[in-house]
Formats: structure tokens, C-alpha cells, sequence
């Protein structure tokens, strides 16, 4: 992934700075310009704040004044695509909150909808649902019906309850099924760009709601398209990590009778920044064809000396009565800048179609330079 230096950039800063110039002559601009050389350290998110609250400063008035100014930026010469979308679509949503009109609401709404295709305006949209939910779900539910891919996206990724970089919507956890109807309407979209959208939205309410989660894609189950299962595959992701019967069943996961040998590990112990290497058998003893997902979740030691078990994908194997799989996994600890490891016990164990099997224990070494 990028850096935010990359992404929200002192170019980025100048580019605003010329549309807006050039769409408003009229107007000084004092702060815009200011904010080259001050992105430094700044997270990504503060960057997209500085440049909006700059915006704001240097467009006083109502919201018709800033709506004014970013149409003609957006229909002018000038380039206006990009990172700099994110604080022009904030700036939009904020003036309009401000202002506290229906009417500076709805335009609002209409105007990230004509902007979301030159970046996104997901972060945005956020301000508005956070301000009156039910109004901004009744535009985002028309967004739905758009010819344009990306409006209908918008629609579904912008309300997602943990939508990343962006701010929390209270109002959409507390009130647990409300955005189900935007998927309802697009989880059979003809853009592969939207249906993913709406998996990782269904995805993101399967943290705190998997009930809901696996009640809503079995209706969808009932009434496919030919990517349906692919999209309920991905967006129950995390509920099969976690082993959740509703969402395995769904999937064809159902309860299997096994005889599993494993894991077994190679070595009791891993040097810092090694490779654990594993072993396993598993084996349907049933008199059914058994279809198996099959995962290892490894727990590791935390700075605390707790352990948090995190669950990897192995394979997904169907098994004829008396049929048996040989397993084979080597999984890293070499440091990586989204995970740190701790030396100490840790453990590893299988899990077939939610079900685990007794731990295997290993101690991960103190790295040699310690």
C-alpha cells in the first residue's frame, strides 16, 4: 500500500489550490496555499482534514457558495480527480451539516454522488448518515437504482458499519439490520466492483451481528445469480474462521464424521523469524461424502503472556467414505510491520469445519540479538 505521502501529497495540496483558483477567481486564497509544507507526519486522514478545513477557510459563505465553487472546479480545466477528492467531498458534507437545511442536505448527497467516481466519496457520506441516518439511507438506497457503478457502490461501501480510514457511524451499530436493505438491492449487480462491496459490508456486520449475517445471505442463497456464492463465500469470510455452524452449513459445511492424526509439528521449537512446519492427516469415517474446510489457527504468545488465536485458510477438500487427506503447512515468523511476535509458548491446532482439534505447543525463541 502506498504511503499517505503518496496518496495526500503537497501536489495534491497545489492541485486543489489551482481548481479552486481557477473556479473563483474572485476568491483569495490564504489558506489552501498554506497547507504546502505542513502535511509532514501526518496520518492520511489528517491530511484529508487539514486540506478540508483549508477549503472551508478559503470559501466563506453557505453551502450553495462551497457547492457553487466545487461544481465549477469539477467542470473547468484544471485537474480535479484524484486524493484530492477526499477533502472536497468532506468539505461539502461538513458545510452542509453547518447549514442545517434539507435542501443543503439532499444537494449535498447529489453532489458526492457526482463526485465518488474521480476517488470515492465513502469517507464523506459518513457525515451525513452520522448527522440524519434515515434521510442519507433513503438517498443511498436510490443510489442503488443508478446506471452508474460507482454511485451504486457508493451506496454500499459508504454505509459499511467499519468501513476502514473512515470515522464510525454510531447510529448504524446501534441499530443492528438497518443497511441490509442497500445489499438487498445490489448483491446481484452486474459489477463484480459492487457485489464486492457489498460481501465486505456483509462481512463487516458479521462482527457484532452473525445472526443477521447468515440469515441474510441464506435468502440470497435461495434466489442466485451465478455469482452468488462466490459473493456469500467472501462475505463469510470471518464467520468460517471463526468456526460458526450457520455459516459453515451454508457453505456445505455440514457435520462430518473424521479421524484426524495431527498437527504434527517438526520441531518443538522455532528460532525467531523461523518457519513452524506441520503435519496432519484427516480422514472421513463416515458413510457420506464429506465436504471439509479445513484451517490452523495458531495462537500466538502476547506481550502480556496471554495468547490470541488467529485463524489461517489450509484447503477445502471433499472426501469420499474411507477417503483420507495428507496435510502439509509451513508457516512463517518472520516479523512483519501488521503482526508482532513475542517469544514464548505458542500453540497451533486444525480446524475442520469449525471444529478444533487439541493444541500442539511450541516456543517461539528469543531472537538471537536480544
Amino acid at each position: 500500500m502506498p504511503f499517505a505521502d503518496q496518496l495526500i501529497s503537497d501536489h495534491t495540496a497545489t492541485t486543489l489550490t489551482d481548481a479552486v483558483g481557477v473556479a473563483a477567481p474572485d476568491l483569495v486564497l490564504r489558506a489552501l496555499p498554506a497547507t504546502v509544507g505542513r502535511l509532514g507526519e501526518l496520518s492520511l486522514r489528517e491530511r484529508a482534514d487539514l486540506l478540508r478545513d483549508a477549503l472551508l477557510a478559503d470559501v466563506p459563505g453557505g453551502y450553495a457558495d462551497l457547492a457553487r465553487v466545487v461544481r465549477a472546479a469539477r467542470d473547468g480545466v484544471t485537474p480535479f480527480t484524484g486524493w484530492l477528492i477526499w477533502p472536497v467531498t468532506s468539505a461539502v458534507a461538513e458545510r452542509a451539516v453547518e447549514e442545517g437545511t434539507d435542501a443543503a442536505f439532499d444537494d449535498a448527497m447529489d453532489l458526492l454522488a457526482e463526485l465518488t467516481g474521480r476517488l470515492t466519496a465513502e469517507f464523506a457520506v459518513r457525515t451525513l448518515l452520522r448527522q440524519d441516518l434515515d434521510r442519507a439511507l433513503g438517498r443511498a438506497t436510490a443510489w442503488t437504482r443508478s446506471d452508474d457503478a460507482d454511485v451504486r457502490r457508493l451506496a454500499s461501501e459508504g454505509t459499511r458499519p467499519y468501513l476502514p480510514w473512515a470515522v464510525r457511524v454510531p447510529q448504524i451499530l446501534a441499530r443492528p439490520g438497518v443497511t441490509v436493505p442497500v445489499l438487498d438491492a445490489l448483491y446481484r449487480d452486474e459489477s463484480k466492483y459492487v457485489r464486492r462491496s457489498v460481501a465486505n459490508h456483509l462481512n463487516d456486520l458479521s462482527r457484532d451481528h452473525p445472526e443477521l449475517v447468515v440469515a441474510t445471505a441464506g435468502r440470497w442463497l435461495a434466489e442466485p445469480t451465478a455469482t452468488t456464492q462466490g459473493l456469500v463465500r467472501h462475505a463469510l469470510r470471518t464467520l468460517v474462521k471463526r468456526g460458526d455452524p450457520g455459516a459453515l452449513r451454508l457453505l456445505g459445511f455440514g457435520p462430518a464424521s473424521l479421524e484426524i492424526e495431527g498437527p504434527v509439528l517438526d520441531g518443538a521449537r522455532v528460532p525467531f523469524g523461523g518457519t513452524l512446519r506441520f503435519t496432519a492427516e484427516v480422514r472421513n469415517v463416515g458413510a457420506e461424502e464429506a465436504r471439509l474446510s479445513i484451517d490452523y489457527v495458531v495462537h500466538h504468545q502476547k506481550a502480556n503472556g496471554s495468547r490470541t488465536a488467529k485463524t489461517f485458510k489450509l484447503t477445502t477438500r471433499t472426501l469420499a467414505p474411507g477417503e483420507r487427506v495428507r496435510l502439509s503447512r509451513e508457516h512463517s515468523f518472520r516479523p512483519i510491520t501488521t503482526r508482532r511476535y513475542y517469544p514464548g509458548p505458542h500453540a497451533v491446532a486444525l480446524q475442520v469445519n469449525g471444529i478444533a482439534t487439541d493444541l500442539a505447543a511450541f516456543e517461539l525463541e528469543t531472537p538471537v540479538d536480544a
